[in-house]
């Protein structure tokens, strides 16, 4: 090669040292270069300049020979401190050489590129932040170099880099926000490192407003947090608790929507870390944000609900999830049971997009087969920004979705027992504040919230209970026909029906007469009825529930409805039940409850008394259907102080089939006249005079049992009764007497016993029936 031809102004001397291999002598002809750049600065020679800064990249810096390589990037460091202030009029000739050889399969010839570019930026300060983004790229590389000294190398340009920034106010923000994202999900450690220290020294920057573009790297910040490494996860702690310090003090010019569906991902994430971090800016979000948050509520629940299940190991984050649950329902409000065509889906001055993107999310939950996660990922693609404190923010709340979420963690058996409950609390609290939108869902609910009934666990039971009772009682469940909604149910075939049957409106004419002018008992709406019809269905074909929670759900039911509405209906629907044993049984089950439940006390009273109509209309009720089980039905005349009609009810039971059941119940009902509750009933053996009817029935029980505990039992009591000539006295008539006969005058106890035979009858043939089967299939058996 001809040195003086080719590469002028550059002495064959200075060019044959460039190449040569000792760095001594390298350095020496970088030396000479800088001299002659000088001298081409001062005469202002800018043409040469260039000239020279050519040569050393074409010929050299990026030549295939490695020592020329090495000359190169030494003879370029040297023109830039040669140039000094003016070398920001080079850099992008300077610069881009060097970065090429950060490529270098040698690792000495990175390191010396990586000195070079020190020099380089040490020499230009301020100016190189227009080359910022290729200078950044190619220390990301270098951060992850395996050589030490190459990785010590680029350190040190990486602090010199970081000092220029941080008291430069021209950085460009704007055009480095798009490579921090791509490099922030880089899986290498020291990348990673590097990327985290770089965010830390832009958030200190006062004139850099990082937080702008959170949503852009938040992702990607969440990824490191779960990095093996333990500084690592330190450092990016650090860095999100200052981006959460910084989201505290600047709420208004947060976008809190952007990042929502970023945190819920990461609030169901395996690293507990992660997750733990994610709920606490879950947490500051919905309270600092509040019912912008409102349109990711479905996601928010996806994440939330499962972490109210966990155990101690995971306590905090389920203190976290808890907070978080307990802010969002809060942020539900009645303005949002409103009919959307009155209400926009969100209107934001000076945003005219977000209604629209908000819109979108709402709308992709209508569709009932979209997953649940798929509901609130497409909210994560759209744009939006929020206002948090000027202007209202008027957002739809999400119904459709919510309910979905609900639905399908309530149906879910594996779910932990806390999370089923804020389940159901969720579902409470949306009958109170959102009515009218909530029962267009309850005929898809009511299956699922019959079955919770069968939970193990008694406080779900009665969160579930509340709930029904809301739905059963609520006014915006009456239907305007005035019959059950359930006409188009059956488009929804269900493992539950949810049919009121065809006589379900009569209530029998007088049993819905006496409900209406009851003013103890408010009138129920249309799911009351279907409420009861399917709450028998499940004792029905669940009878271990009746046995172990039976009298325990439905006292709690008349705690929270009203007790009589219930009685009057399950009387009502029994004395059409087909399975006749099982109207018996639970004929059973609703007298105990009647006579020994502290609950029932103001409705024993009404019917002890029958002193309105409406009291006697209940009677009646009950009677026709308490006259599934004989022994019960002698109880409620016992309650009612009909005793002339239990005494005809017990001559009745002659001609009834006894078997070993019937006594025992018999044996039960002496044991309850010798309870508190029938205190009033045994003082009146006082008078026996007036109350010769009592005295026979009794005796007619004695009668019918067998020598046992409770006939000795019953005989004590009645060897008691006083001779009626020692209990004279002047007043020998009461008040309350001559009323109870008036009162007994309004009931036809005639047309009674005639149905208590019709029952009866019924269950003769239905046993018969039953033995008839039992014993072919015996025959079967033994052929």
């Amino acid at each position: 090669m001809n040195a003086e031809r080719d590469l002028s102004p550059l002495a064959p001397g200075v060019v044959r040292a460039l190449t040569d291999k000792l760095y001594e002598k390298r350095k020496v002809a970088a030396l000479e270069i800088e001299k002659l750049v000088r001298e081409f600065v001062a005469q202002n020679n800018t043409s040469q300049i260039k000239h020279v800064i050519q040569i050393l990249s074409q010929e050299f810096a990026l030549s295939q020979h490695p020592h020329s390589r090495k000359g190169g990037l030494i003879g370029l460091a040297a023109c830039s401190i040669a140039l000094g202030k003016d070398s920001g009029l080079y850099l992008k000739e300077l610069i881009e050489p060097v970065l090429t050889c950060f490529n270098d399969a040698d690792s000495r010839l990175r390191y010396y590129a990586c000195e070079a570019l020190y020099n380089i930026v040490k020499v230009a300060r301020g100016s190189v932040l227009p080359h910022f983004n290729v200078l950044f790229d190619g220390l990301s590389k270098l951060a992850a170099d395996p050589d030490p000294n190459v990785k010590s190398g680029s350190e040190l340009l990486d602090r010199l880099l970081k000092d220029i920034v941080t008291e430069s106010n021209q950085f460009d923000l704007v055009g480095f926000i798009p490579l921090l994202r791509e490099r922030i999900y880089s899986n290498n450690q020291y990348a990673r490192q590097f990327i985290i220290s770089w965010i830390l020294v832009l958030e200190s920057v006062p004139d850099i407003n990082l937080l702008d573009y959170l949503p852009e790297i938040l992702d990607g910040l969440f990824q490191i947090l779960g990095d093996n490494s333990k500084e690592i996860r330190k450092m990016c702690e650090v860095a999100l608790g200052e981006f959460l310090k910084e989201i505290k003090k600047n709420p208004s010019s947060v976008k809190f929507a952007e990042m929502a569906n970023i945190l819920v991902i990461h609030c169901q994430a395996a690293d507990d870390l992660i997750q733990l971090t994610a709920m606490c800016w879950m947490r500051e979000f919905i309270q600092l944000a509040g019912r912008v948050m409102l349109p990711y509520s479905s996601g928010i629940l996806t994440a939330v609900l499962p972490c109210l299940s966990y155990d101690d190991r995971k306590k905090n984050i389920k203190e976290v999830a808890n907070v978080c649950n307990q802010s969002l329902m809060k942020l539900v409000i009645p303005e949002d049971d409103e009919m959307e065509e009155a209400k926009p889906s969100m209107t934001i001055p000076a945003e005219p997009t977000s209604e629209e993107s908000l819109s979108k999310p709402e709308a992709a939950t209508s569709g009932e087969s979209q997953l649940v996660n798929e509901l609130d990922i497409t909210a994560l693609k759209q744009p939006l920004f929020f206002p948090c404190s000027c202007e209202r923010i008027q957002v739809t709340l999400n119904l459709d979705g919510i309910v979905q979420v609900l639905d399908y963690h309530l149906s879910d058996t594996s779910i932990g027992m806390m999370t089923r409950i804020a389940v159901l609390k969720w579902l409470y609290h949306l009958y109170i504040k959102t009515p009218r939108k909530m029962f267009r869902h309850t005929d898809s609910l009511f299956p699922i919230l019959l079955r919770t009934l069968s939970d193990e666990s008694d406080e779900v039971i009665l969160k579930d209970l509340e709930l029904l009772a809301e739905i059963a009682s609520s006014p915006a469940g009456q239907t305007e026909e005035g019959h059950g909604p359930s006409d188009g149910s059956d488009v929804r075939p269900g493992p539950v029906e949810l049919h009121v049957p065809a006589r379900a409106g009569q209530l029998s004419s007088s049993s819905t007469k006496g409900l209406e002018c009851s003013p103890s008992t408010p009138t129920m709406n249309s799911y009351f009825y279907k409420f009861m019809i399917n709450l028998l269905k499940r004792f029905s074909s669940e009878r271990k529930l009746l046995e172990t929670r039976g009298a325990f759900i439905i006292r709690q039911l008349c705690l929270l409805l009203n007790a009589e509405n219930i009685f009057h209906s399950m009387a009502d629907i029994l004395l059409r039940e087909e399975d006749l044993k099982f109207a018996s049984t639970m004929v059973h089950t609703l007298n105990t409850i009647l006579l020994t439940s502290s609950e029932l006390f103001q409705l024993r009273n009404q019917l002890k008394d029958l002193k309105t109509p409406e009291s006697r209309n209940l009677f009646c009720c009950l009677y026709r259907s308490w006259c599934h089980n004989p022994v019960t039905t002698v109880s409620l005349c016992f309650l009612t102080q009909n005793y002339k009609h239990a005494y005809d009810l017990i001559q009745k039971f002659g001609d009834l089939e006894v078997t070993v059941d019937f006594l025992t119940e018999v044996d039960k009902l002496v044991q309850l006249i010798e309870c508190p509750i029938f205190t009033y009933l045994r003082l009146q053996l006082l008078d026996v005079k007036n109350n010769p009817y009592l005295i026979k029935a009794l005796y007619g029980l004695l009668m019918l049992l067998p020598q046992s505990s409770a006939f000795q039992l019953l005989s004590h009591r009645l060897q008691c009764v006083p001779n009626p000539e020692l209990m004279q006295t002047t007043d020998s008539t009461k008040p309350s007497t001559s009323f109870k006969r008036t009162a007994a005058s309004n009931i036809d106890y005639t047309e009674l016993l005639q149905h208590f035979e019709k029952v009866q009858n019924k269950h003769l043939e239905a046993r018969h029936q039953r033995a008839g089967q039992a014993e072919q299939l015996d025959r079967r058996v033994v052929l």
